[in-house]
């Protein structure tokens, strides 16, 4: 990472980098935790990687989350391509996996209690 420069300006000891970073820094009330979590899916009978559509597919993946779990879907020319509920999004990744990107929550606590759930 460089910080724009103007000039000859180099970072010089480890004290100017981290105080260019604090000034993107929020207050510590505004803190926030989001979790990020890959899941690869598989046929288990030969182990190889998910088709999009069929009956063991990511679409079934996420419809059966839709249905289930009350999911809005998310759709790119007609694919089903993700999901979203309340700040958190379920989205396919560009290997196939399923990826969460949860809400963003004040505790770690509450990040497992959506990563949690989420698995379940």
């Amino acid at each position: 990472m460089s910080i724009p420069q103007t000039g000859e300006d180099y970072i010089q000891n480890s004290l100017q980098l981290a105080e260019y970073l604090e000034i993107g820094s929020k207050p510590k009330n505004q803190w926030m935790v989001g979790t990020e979590h890959e899941k690869f899916g598989y046929i288990k009978k030969n182990y190889r990687p998910l088709p999009y559509e069929g009956a063991c597919s990511v679409k079934s993946i996420l419809e059966g989350l839709k249905t289930e779990f009350q999911w809005n879907p998310l759709y790119e020319n007609n694919n089903l391509i993700g999901l979203e509920k309340a700040g958190a999004n379920v989205s396919l990744e560009p290997g196939g996996q399923l990826e969460l990107s949860g809400a963003q929550l004040d505790t770690i606590h509450k990040t497992c209690s959506e990563a949690s759930e989420h698995l379940r």
